[in-house]
C-alpha cells in the first residue's frame, strides 16, 4: 500500500481560522463569567462546563478532523477506542488512589 492509497482530510486556512476564532469564544465567555461574577456559581459552572463540552466537539472537528463520515470511520473508531482507554486508565487509577487511602485511615 502506498501513501497515496490513504485519504486523509485536512483543514483549510478558513477552516483552522473558525476553528480558532471558536475556541477563542468559547474560552472567553467562561472566563468572563468567572472573572466578572455576574451569575451565581451554579450558573457559572454550568457555562464553564456547557462551553468545555461545546470546545472539545470544536477541537474534534477543526482541528483533528473528526467526522463520522463512512470514509473516516477508521479514524473515529480508534479515536473512541484511545477515549475509553484513557477513561478507563484516568478512572481506575483514580478508584485505586481513593480505595488505598481509605485502607491506610
Amino acid at each position: 500500500m502506498s501513501s497515496h492509497d490513504i485519504t486523509a482530510d485536512h483543514g483549510s486556512v478558513s477552516s483552522y481560522l473558525t476553528g480558532f476564532v471558536l475556541s477563542i469564544l468559547l474560552t472567553a465567555i467562561p472566563f468572563w463569567a468567572v472573572m466578572t461574577g455576574q451569575m451565581s456559581s451554579s450558573q457559572t459552572l454550568f457555562v464553564v462546563v456547557g462551553l468545555a463540552i461545546v470546545q472539545i466537539f470544536v477541537h474534534l472537528k477543526y482541528f483533528l478532523h473528526l467526522s463520522f463520515k463512512p470514509n473516516s470511520r477508521a479514524n473515529t473508531v480508534a479515536f473512541l477506542f484511545s477515549a475509553l482507554v484513557i477513561i478507563m486508565v484516568v478512572g481506575l487509577s483514580v478508584w485505586i488512589i481513593i480505595s488505598s487511602n481509605e485502607m491506610m485511615m
